[in-house]
């Protein structure tokens, strides 16, 4: 059974979920730790003789130690790039909380030093007219890691979603800041304070821009040990 599990979700989409995540997985294979990560509902899947494949899907695979085959991964393929409750109503499929649940225990149940599961989108988004993605965490009870970007408008989405996500009942175990652009934001420094000092959390890290993403470089820019911590 994992030993650590932590849900992977972020401010919006696009912020850096999946770089955040393999780094992380990097991090703790360069520590000889065994580790699992999934992504169990994405949208913007490609069509190929394999059947519908996702980059992020794919990313995860490739940073984790442990061998799973790519439906374990990534559960619920859906092609359109579109947020996934209209992608899957539109492949004419339902998504439940429950279901998506029942895939991460799953892997739960696998031999493995750490388990990571990447979100889509915020925190908020739905997955069907009834339910939003964080009751998958909250079902899980499973601590959170905040991936928030450093650009305009990051302290409000923040410390919203870390309000939300303990409101919910939830412990935001840390949060990575990452920079998506390549031209810096202005006044980074004070950013990067205002976010220590009042998301009640530890950083695990702050990640630059790269015009091609590694993880594994990433990775050194990481604080891990404090996942680890209890």
């Amino acid at each position: 059974m994992a030993k650590k599990s932590f849900f992977v979700t972020g401010t919006d989409t696009g912020v850096g979920k999946t770089l955040v995540s393999a780094a992380i997985l990097e991090a703790a294979s360069a520590r000889g730790l065994k580790t699992l990560g999934m992504k169990p509902i994405a949208s913007g899947c490609d069509s190929t003789p394999d059947g519908l494949r996702n980059e992020d899907a794919l990313a995860l695979m490739k940073a984790m130690t442990e061998a799973l085959a790519y439906d374990q991964v990534n559960p619920i393929a859906l092609e359109p790039a579109i947020a996934p409750h209209v992608a899957a109503a539109q492949a004419g499929r339902q998504v439940t909380a429950q279901r998506l649940v029942g895939f991460c225990r799953g892997l739960q149940m696998r031999p493995a030093d750490l388990l990571l599961v990447e979100g889509a989108g915020g925190w908020r988004v739905p997955l069907n007219d009834r339910e939003t993605y964080s009751a998958v965490p909250v079902s899980l009870q499973m601590p959170v890691i905040l991936v928030v970007p450093l650009r305009l408008g990051c302290i409000n989405h923040a410390l919203l979603t870390a309000e939300a996500i303990r409101r919910d009942g939830l412990t935001l175990a840390g949060w990575v800041a990452n920079r998506p652009d390549a031209r810096p934001m202005e006044c980074e420094e004070e950013t990067l304070s205002y976010l220590q000092n009042h998301l009640g959390a530890h950083c695990l890290g702050v990640l630059p821009w790269q015009s091609q993403p590694d993880p594994a470089a990433l990775s050194e820019r990481l604080r891990i040990d404090i996942l680890f911590e209890n």
